[in-house]
């Protein structure tokens, strides 16, 4: 979802330096990449560890994720290529589930945004015990569409993200953001979301 249907990403930055900012303390755009697609555990143990700031993780996850779901919620754009796709797939009847790292109030929040009638499914950060990279999410989410890992396309951006799906044996067409994804024989790299069509996902089990 972030980061692959919509440029959330720098929001999620934004609010990140926006908050650490009220208790003085500046986090730069250097820190950008240590929290780009993480799981939200590890975003606030990193930011908590380089700021020092008087909040326990469960304040500050809580405060992040007020902030983004307020944001998201009033709208957000499609990354190029997104509602064409999910169009073409849906006119193809092929079952599809939205797996995100975010929590559900964050995931529900995008949901108005990215239309909610493309998903059979949607597994949030807080439907699996071990988040992405682990391959759980993405497990998840053929258990609930009742079908072959094997026999699924996904659809990532971030190394944990490409990563956890290529863990579980699907078969990945990844389109990075600035962080390169570590190479894997089910994983195939992609310029950008717009070059991404339905006999193109197709291809990927040729």
């Amino acid at each position: 979802m972030d980061g692959t249907l919509i440029d959330s990403e720098p929001v999620w930055f934004a609010t990140e330096v926006g908050i650490l900012a009220e208790y003085g303390f500046e986090l730069g755009p250097e820190h950008a990449l240590q929290v780009l697609g993480k799981p939200n555990e590890v975003v606030v143990d990193y930011l908590l560890a380089v700021s020092g700031i008087p909040l326990s993780p469960q304040q500050l996850n809580q405060r992040i994720d007020r902030a983004m779901a307020a944001r998201l919620g009033a709208g957000i754009e499609l990354i190029a290529g997104a509602k064409e796709l999910l169009t073409e797939i849906a006119a193809a009847g092929i079952p599809a589930a939205l797996v995100s790292a975010s929590t559900r109030r964050v995931v529900d929040a995008c949901l108005g945004s990215i239309g909610a009638h493309h998903f059979r499914h949607t597994v949030s950060g807080d439907d699996v015990v071990n988040p992405k990279p682990h391959p759980e999410p993405y497990l998840t989410a053929a258990r609930l569409l009742g079908v072959d890992p094997a026999d699924c396309a996904v659809i990532e951006d971030s190394p944990s993200g490409t990563a956890a799906a290529a863990a579980a044996g699907c078969r990945v067409m990844s389109v990075p953001h600035g962080v390169p994804v570590a190479e894997h024989r089910l994983v195939t790299i992609a310029t950008s979301l717009d070059t991404v069509t339905l006999d193109r996902l197709r291809g990927l089990f040729d």
